[in-house]
């Protein structure tokens, strides 16, 4: 019976790969369905391409680990570096710098937070009580301490800027030219002071012009200014000297308790004190329109946001470029004045017109050019040469000008 059994005795199952290929490759020349070929048996090449793919997602995993682990290591070291406090704060009264007290909003610390006791602990270190605010007081040396919650404003541009700037363009300097060689053909044909009328009065054209376009620039910059500074001036209410008032947020200092509801702007850096179902709009912050919810567990609050729905208190802890809407204009600042979307378009559809006038008036330009030159060999002949035909020449080239200066309509693009 024994001997039976181990006659009919089954292998063991998963054979070598060799013994695999083997078999495949006898399927292979022995069944020519091509559907049925390889039915039962595994495709070694693709088994083979797979475990290399898994290899390779588990060496790029291994990697990312590692990437992840220096990460936070290096965060976990960042966080534990030690703000130096500075001597005029610690003889004001203050306890912790304004540098880690803006920080911690900023960056949505919250393990340095708890390490500081928390919103509670912070109003202690910044000498305020949650329902008293600020003492009036305090004022100056918290600003001088902490800063003002204002932003630097690049210098007003003077009216000679404007000036400068109208003498850049382009159709302004070809009739400058212009002048210029009419005055000289003038005065060698024409003498003093008949040769100087049309080259004077191209100038003065320019001077016109370009006096015009500069005061023109120089009162809507003006205008400009005077909108922005009535659009700043925001009003705010807040805790000080133990009851509410309104405030400009310009004089907003570190420590206030600020009152929001919906609609307002978020004027500062600052922690979520006590409120209900504050949510807020970081949109102008980050670009997600998804709200925010502001709470105990998350109570940071960043400046240029807006309120869209709820109340709540908030404990200001950073204010002008201290914060990151300040850090933002002063990146954006530092961009210089890009143009807007529609002035890049026009700015296109002007140039595009510009070289389509271009290239007309220098069409003009040589085909007057070449029939003076001809009736000129048929009449007289191409070397006998006079005043008159330098004259006929200038003229053939403010002809010249005038389609390009007509080319583009400017003051129907820019009112």
């Amino acid at each position: 019976m024994e001997r039976f059994l181990k006659d009919f005795e089954v292998p063991a199952k998963n054979p070598s790969e060799e013994v695999q290929r083997r078999w495949r490759n006898a399927v292979g020349k022995i069944v020519r369905n091509p559907k049925r070929r390889f039915r039962m048996v595994p495709d070694l090449d693709k088994r083979s391409e797979d475990e290399a793919r898994i290899r390779s997602i588990q060496e790029k995993l291994r990697v990312a680990l590692y990437v992840q682990k220096a990460a936070l290591t290096f965060i976990g070291a960042a966080n534990n570096f030690e703000y130096e406090l500075p001597e005029e704060a610690r003889e004001a009264g203050f306890y912790i710098s304004p540098d880690e007290l803006a920080t911690i909003a900023r960056e949505h610390d919250s393990k340095r937070l708890k390490i500081h006791g928390g919103v509670d602990g912070i109003s202690r270190k910044l000498s305020v009580k949650l329902e008293d605010g600020v003492k009036t007081s305090d004022l100056s040396i918290r600003r001088k301490v902490f800063g003002a919650n204002q932003f630097p404003e690049k210098p007003a541009r003077t009216f000679w800027m404007f000036i400068w700037d109208a003498l850049q363009d382009l159709t302004l300097i070809i009739l400058m030219i212009c002048a210029a060689v009419s005055i000289g053909v003038g005065l060698a044909t024409e003498g003093w002071p008949k040769g100087m009328y049309d080259g004077v009065g191209i100038i003065l054209s320019i001077f016109l012009v370009v006096t015009v376009t500069a005061v023109s620039d120089y009162k809507q910059s003006l205008q400009f200014r005077d909108l922005d500074r009535e659009k700043k001036k925001i009003a705010m209410q807040v805790t000080r000297d133990s009851y509410r008032q309104k405030v400009s947020i310009y004089d907003l200092v570190v420590g206030d308790i600020v009152h929001l509801s919906i609609g307002d702007q978020v004027p500062t850096d600052g922690l979520y004190i006590s409120g209900y179902s504050l949510s807020i709009d970081e949109s102008s912050l980050t670009g997600e329109t998804d709200p925010v919810y502001a709470s105990h567990e998350k109570p940071f609050l960043l400046a240029g946001t807006k309120v869209q729905d709820g109340s709540a208190k908030m404990l200001v802890t950073a204010v002008g470029m201290r914060t990151e809407w300040g850090r933002l204009m002063e990146t954006l600042s530092q961009g210089g004045d890009d143009e807007t979307p529609l002035q890049v378009k026009l700015n296109g559809v002007a140039t595009i017109i510009g070289k389509i006038g271009l290239a007309f008036a220098t069409l003009t330009f040589i085909v007057l050019l070449i029939r003076f030159l001809v009736v000129k060999s048929i009449r007289v002949g191409l070397l006998n040469w006079f005043p008159e035909d330098a004259l006929l020449i200038l003229n053939y080239f403010a002809i010249s000008v005038t389609i390009i200066v007509v080319a583009v309509p400017e003051d129907c693009l820019w009112p």
